[in-house]
């Protein structure tokens, strides 16, 4: 059995043939309208515009969003999700998944929280790849410590009047709304409020963020907003009671992220065990050396200990019984899992996986955002210590 990206996919009962019907479909799709073009698109630094309602034409926007918006939920479960992400780390450029998806984050608060008159008016040309939103949270003096964040929406009449700063958001400089963290009342995390901001607000401003080390395609900004007037209707969620909406948004976040991060495992091990079997050294194949069999095998090891952690925690999920403390720790085991099989495959390929080009080498570059992004590591295991009663 060849050491592929889909051999070394353990048996998962959850999936039918409506799922590798999907899976397929999806395949169908980036074999021809993103893998042919995502390594000329990440040097350029940019996607094209086109592909955001080529995608939704496809569903992959609507993915378990409500049809009445434009969304595709009959049927859908976290199994479908799971397909995607791994579907678009096969591309092996982290930054098109970053900003194509974006709203995965973005979104889902809206049509969690907000009224009615907000998500007609924001989910469906979001949903239709003709409008886009962002997630602003982070803060370039709080990062992670989201309950300190000092960007203040005051009350004035009928209007929030919103001033602060937002950086390393996803997709901002391209993005019509911002999903906004604001503080509206004291200290710490209950005084934080959610707020819904057009981009085109008078005094809204941004700036490029394009000095990365990966995600070189991915739309990245830091966003000032300058006594901004905010309609109250605007309020997602209650106010002061925004932090809540971060969390239960955070939580989906780090499981796709996780589906992503093993399945960019898998690519590494895909490209390392091909090479190990071409490449000659010595007059031996790398394969040969016990050394190479050894690297490999322990990145098939940990892709499958992280494999089924993965599979156990959707299930537990699809279930309803989800738990904060396992998904924050997956997150950490996944990262792990793709910065070691990263590092593997890198030495293992030596000087063709250092040149652009190789997928192995995009990957190794998206290793630590992946590892910040979503929630740091220290952070989730901190989390995870409080999840479990210390």
């Amino acid at each position: 059995m060849a050491l592929d990206f889909d051999s070394a996919r353990l048996h998962n009962s959850h999936l039918t043939a409506e799922h590798h019907e999907f899976r397929a479909q999806l395949r169908r799709f980036f074999d021809r309208e993103v893998i042919p073009f995502a390594e000329q698109w990440d040097e350029e630094g940019a996607i094209p515009a086109e592909l955001w309602p080529k995608s939704a034409a496809v569903g992959i926007l609507g993915l378990g969003y409500p049809e009445e918006f434009g969304g595709l939920s009959e049927g859908i479960d976290i199994w479908h999700k799971n397909i995607l992400n791994e579907e678009l780390a096969r591309v092996a450029v982290g930054g098109i998944s970053a900003t194509l998806m974006v709203h995965g984050i973005g979104l889902p608060p809206v049509i969690n929280f907000a009224s009615e008159a907000i998500k007609r008016e924001v989910a469906p040309p979001v949903l239709a790849g003709s409008k886009r939103i962002s997630l602003a949270i982070t803060e370039p003096g709080g990062g992670s410590d989201v309950a300190q964040l000092t960007t203040s929406a005051r009350l004035d009449g009928d209007h929030y009047v919103v001033n602060g700063c937002k950086t390393y958001i996803t997709g901002g400089m391209n993005a019509n709304w911002f999903t906004t963290a604001v503080r509206t009342g004291g200290e710490g995390a209950g005084g934080v409020s959610m707020l819904l901001i057009p981009a085109d607000a008078e005094g809204v401003s941004r700036t490029a963020l394009d000095k990365k080390q990966g995600w070189w395609c991915s739309d990245t900004a830091t966003i000032y907003f300058d006594n901004v007037r905010v309609p109250v209707g605007n309020l997602i969620g209650q106010e002061n009671r925004g932090f809540a909406v971060i969390m239960n948004n955070f939580n989906a976040e780090r499981l796709g992220m996780s589906a992503a991060m093993e399945a960019f495992s898998r690519v590494c091990l895909e490209d390392a065990a091909a090479w190990a079997k071409e490449r000659k050294t010595f007059g031996q194949r790398l394969a040969d050396h016990q050394v190479i069999r050894h690297k490999i095998a322990e990145m098939k090891q940990r892709i499958n200990a992280t494999q089924a952690y993965l599979n156990h925690t959707c299930q537990e999920v699809e279930a309803g019984r989800s738990n904060a403390g396992d998904i924050a720790v997956l997150k950490v085991q996944c990262s792990q899992t793709m910065e070691f099989c990263a590092r593997e495959a890198m030495q293992i390929l030596g000087g063709i996986g250092y040149m652009r080009g190789s997928r192995v080498e995009r990957i190794y570059r998206e290793v630590r955002v992946n590892a910040i992004g979503g929630g740091s590591e220290e952070i989730m295991r901190d989390l995870a210590a409080r999840q479990y009663g210390l």
